[in-house]
């Protein structure tokens, strides 16, 4: 099988639904200095390329968002191959027009966690890479053209705001939130698209609405069990409209890797500290990184 150049880690819903569609499967769980990735990382066939699969929560959904090992997921992903990252994640609506089932191919973050390591290079000294646009405009414009080909409705950007969780907001939070000018709340995100970017890899990252955040108030008449079931409904559905659309996106002409987009040369003038006092041995450990 081909070195899959194409990776996609699968969050709520599509970490399940998207691995039972690849074919010709092998497995490999590559050692990172970081720890070992969040499970096995499937490659295999989805539509006309190899790809590098990543359920983010583990087998099972047993890591929640703050226990994910991001740094690993990415370091073991570049060091298969791959250049090219396409996530998803499900995210409460803070806007009215983003309805449960939309999907919204995310441009801008807001940072709120703080329990995640959220660099590689903490021990090999100051590295500081630019990330005013945090998602590959290349392949989100891709993903944007690969939407229009479907039914469901993609809304082109959106700003995500990330939490630390793992409980939810309260509605006062939820209420800044929409005052700050946040379109997404979740909780996955970040530091994985910072990583990605320090990675030299090109990411986009697909949102799955599964509700209204709680800033909007449920009907008091209905209970908590239905409620969940209307959820998990919208995931599902969200789950198969992101599925249509990366196949789309697989199947779409050109290439989806190009070494030519900056986020592939992330790291040219992103280390500050003098090259005589870079750790040659930590250099070493993230080799891969500065391929």
């Amino acid at each position: 099988m081909n070195k899959p150049t194409i990776g996609i880690i699968g969050g709520t819903g599509l970490g399940d639904a998207l691995g039972r569609r690849l074919k010709d499967v092998t497995t490999q769980r590559p050692e990172t200095p970081f720890g070992l990735p969040s499970t096995p990382i499937q490659i295999g066939t989805l539509g006309p390329g190899c790809v590098a699969f990543l359920s983010r929560h583990g087998e099972g959904h047993t890591l929640n968002p703050s226990r994910v090992p991001y740094a690993a997921n990415i370091f073991a992903l570049k060091k298969l191959g791959v250049t090219t990252l396409v996530a998803s994640a499900a995210v409460g609506s803070l806007r009215q027009e983003i309805a449960p089932a939309d999907l919204v191919l995310v441009d801008q973050f807001i940072d709120k966690t703080v329990r995640r390591q959220n660099t590689f290079f903490d021990a090999l000294g100051a590295v500081h890479t630019e990330f005013a646009d945090p998602c590959c405009r290349r392949l989100r414009e891709k993903l944007r053209a690969a939407g229009q080909t479907l039914s469901a409705r993609v809304h082109p950007a959106g700003t995500y705001v990330c939490m630390e969780g793992p409980q939810f907001s309260t509605r006062a939070e939820s209420l800044m939130h929409r005052q700050w000018g946040a379109d997404l709340i979740g909780m996955t995100a970040l530091p994985e698209a910072k990583l990605a970017r320090e990675a030299q890899m090109c990411y986009a990252l697909v949102a799955l609405v599964s509700d209204y955040d709680c800033w909007r108030e449920h009907d008091p008449g209905r209970d908590s069990q239905s409620l969940l079931e209307e959820i998990i409904g919208n995931l599902t559905a969200a789950t198969q409209n992101a599925i249509r659309l990366i196949e789309r996106l697989l199947e779409t002409d050109g290439d989806l890797a190009e070494d030519t987009c900056p986020c592939r040369r992330s790291l040219a003038r992103a280390v500050w500290t003098r090259p005589d006092a870079l750790d040659p041995k930590q250099r070493q450990r993230l080799a891969a990184l500065f391929d």
